[in-house]
């Protein structure tokens, strides 16, 4: 299940930490799976499990519990919102509510044409940009409003 580019990748980052410990990097060899496959199904993470050496249970443990594992299919965009306490307070739940209706679909959702899915996130250590949201985990966006909503979907359409 995991090409030997994958691999490659994978132990890069076993390489970091001590030879008989490579279950340590269990949570970047998860990210390169799901970069490879989009999400982590069971037999995917059961590969991860094989090639770190480890209980695919201690697999499964990990990629339920992070919120930026998929552990179904999802769209194209991926926007997890962070609805903690700061992100509320500066309006998070405005723009959760915005996102829905533009969208059409709700948390843990996929809209019908592939697109998008939708999140809930819990602290992205940007409280200071409140409220902030991550497209595809990698890029951040900060002090959202229903303006800067519209603009991003837009843009992601484009």
């Amino acid at each position: 299940m995991l090409s030997a580019q994958s691999k490659q990748q994978i132990d890069r980052e076993i390489a970091k930490y001590p030879a008989d410990q490579k279950q340590s990097a269990v949570m970047s060899a998860l990210r390169i799976a799901q970069e490879e496959h989009g999400w982590l199904s069971q037999p995917v993470m059961n590969s991860v499990a094989e090639y770190l050496g480890m209980p695919a249970i201690a697999v499964y443990e990990v990629a339920t519990f992070y919120e930026m594992y998929n552990l179904k299919p999802m769209g194209r965009h991926k926007i997890t919102l962070c609805t903690n306490l700061p992100c509320a307070l500066s309006g998070a739940t405005r723009v959760c509510e915005h996102l829905k209706a533009q969208l059409g679909i709700g948390f843990n959702e996929v809209t019908a044409d592939g697109e998008f899915s939708l999140k809930e996130g819990q602290c992205f250590g940007a409280c200071g940009d409140a409220p902030v949201l991550l497209v595809n985990n990698h890029h951040m966006h900060s002090f959202m409003d229903e303006e800067k909503v519209d603009a991003l979907l837009k843009e992601l359409k484009s």
